[in-house]
């Protein structure tokens, strides 16, 4: 285990900060309901056409899948760094190595490059309500402050914030969607349709490309294990609020998009979304709510994407942090706030890097939303996806040879399938990858090629720290007891069915090895991967 970073006390995050409902608000909001709503489905329904609901639907169930596996291995690790500690549990040390640089390069990837959106969307509101023109790239550098100034304060206090925002934009959806069913759907149509769930709309031929925005629309979700050393009881808070958030997206996509649908007509929808696909949402508000509703939704879009900066800030600040503590970024990066028990400095250094990146795109006159937010962001979905296929891969890895000792048959199939899914999911993502950037040719290569090439960078590093630093390199992945709810130690099947008739006492009379032992056996088996 590497020493402390300052040498002295070990650093640690605030304890017993997030129940299940806070970790949920967090990785929801960090999706954004409304942005990818308003802003992301009529274009899908453009490509995908009707059937795009049953794309969502899709989506959430795969991930679903993979959170079955995800989340087995919860109790199994001490580890804070989600994608870095499970990938680094199951595959070894270098393969987790790269995992968590990439985490941090695709995570930056996605906050830095929505701040564009975020500045565009304000500039166009006060240009609307006031007639003042503001450049989008100042209204960006205030929302750095402020996502910077809410992270600083602590994961509990962003939580509350965020959980407030969810609400009301969740809720101006459901009322959106409610008003359309009530009112039986577009004039003319004699009832509401369940069309978009047919074979015929659901097999479409751009129902491939669909995938694309559908698995887009739950980034973050995973991150609920970051929280783990500040969560309570985190054995159950972060599983309820993993699948919590997961299922709750997943029904809650496929309602909005296929009541939107359902208020223009299967029809008529197509023409809108054509059309002026910006507006769609708020012209079906204004038809079905009033104009109020409209103009409601029109600022909850600006708080629905701060919200989501607030949440991916906090992510960021803690695979870094993570990272830095085990001593694969400076030390310095894993301090934390002595009052607010939050990574400040992890945090400062991320807000420096996006002040930085939203002024280089402002100097080189660079458009706000065609390319900071979606060449920038698409590197970050890419890496998303492929990480998650990986830590599927990672958890069959890690139960598979321990299936003599652990029973986690449900847990290892559910990993299997949503690495194969996943994988494809990525594979037809970067075939798609247009669809998301815009661009074309040389562009696309270089935006997808981030990824792999991140990885691989990042896998000779850990070959040559191995080499100059094995010390080091032996603390990737570490347990660190200063985390608390540290997992108990893994009975063995015998236990397991002894403790049938036997007490609570007897049952864990004996055990495998402890969680350092597992971790560290887990890095010793690296040595079968690259």
């Amino acid at each position: 285990m590497p020493p402390p970073p300052s040498g002295g006390a070990a650093e640690h995050l605030k304890t017993n900060a997030l129940g299940a409902g806070g970790i949920a608000f967090l990785v929801i909001a960090a999706a954004a309901p409304l942005t990818v709503m308003a802003g992301v489905a009529p274009v899908a329904i453009l490509v995908g056409g009707i059937g795009a609901p049953a794309g969502y639907l899709a989506a959430g169930a795969v991930l679903a899948i993979f959170a079955v596996g995800f989340m087995a291995m919860t109790r199994h690790t001490g580890g804070a760094g989600a994608f870095y500690s499970y990938i680094t549990l199951g595959l070894g040390r270098t393969m987790g190595m790269s995992s968590g640089v990439l985490a941090v390069v695709a995570y930056n990837a996605l906050q830095i490059g929505v701040y564009g959106l975020l500045g565009q969307q304000v500039s166009d509101a006060i240009a609307t309500f006031t007639g003042y023109d503001v450049p989008w790239w100042v209204l960006a550098l205030a929302a750095v402050v402020i996502v910077w100034f809410v992270g600083r304060r602590g994961i509990d206090v962003g939580a509350k914030i965020l959980g407030v925002l969810l609400i009301a934009e969740t809720a101006i959806l459901a009322l959106l969607a409610g008003a359309v069913i009530v009112q039986g759907g577009a004039p003319g149509t004699s009832a509401l349709s369940a069309a978009s769930f047919s074979p015929e709309a659901m097999f479409a031929p751009g129902m491939i490309g669909v995938l694309a925005f559908c698995f887009a629309a739950f980034m973050g979700f995973e991150s609920t294990a970051l929280y783990r050393p500040e969560a309570r009881n985190p054995e159950r808070s972060i599983p309820r609020a993993t699948y919590g958030a997961v299922v709750f997206m997943g029904l809650f996509y496929c309602l909005i998009v296929w009541a939107i649908i359902q208020a223009f007509g299967n029809e008529g929808v197509l023409t809108a979304a054509a059309a002026d696909p910006a507006t769609l949402f708020f012209v079906a508000i204004e038809q079905y709510v009033g104009t109020w509703a409209s103009d409601v939704m029109y600022v909850l879009i600006m708080t629905s994407v701060l919200a989501s900066q607030i949440a991916f800030h906090n992510a960021i600040n803690r695979y870094t942090f993570n990272l830095a503590r085990d001593g694969l970024l400076p030390a310095r990066l894993a301090h934390t706030h002595p009052t607010y028990g939050s990574p400040s400095v992890a945090g400062t250094v991320q807000s420096l890097l996006a002040a930085v990146v939203i002024t280089g795109f402002a100097v080189a006159g660079a458009d706000p939303y065609t390319d900071l937010l979606l060449k920038v962001n698409t590197p970050g979905i890419v890496g998303i996806i492929a990480l998650q296929a990986l830590t599927s891969v990672a958890v069959v890895a890690y139960f598979w040879r321990r299936r003599h000792t652990v029973k986690a048959w449900v847990a290892t199939g559910c990993a299997a399938l949503a690495a194969v899914l996943l994988s494809a999911a990525a594979i037809a993502l970067a075939v798609h990858i247009d669809l998301l950037t815009t661009a074309e040719g040389a562009i696309n290569v270089v935006l997808v090629g981030i990824v792999p090439v991140t990885f691989l960078v990042a896998a000779v590093a850990a070959r040559v720290l191995k080499a100059r630093r094995p010390a080091v390199y032996a603390g990737i992945g570490a347990v660190h007891a200063e985390d608390g709810h540290l997992p108990p130690p893994e009975p063995t099947d015998a236990v397991i069915d002894a403790s049938t008739d036997s007490s609570t006492d007897s049952s864990t009379d004996v055990v495998t090895d402890s969680v350092t032992d597992r971790v560290t056996d887990a890095a010793t088996d690296e040595e079968l991967a690259p």
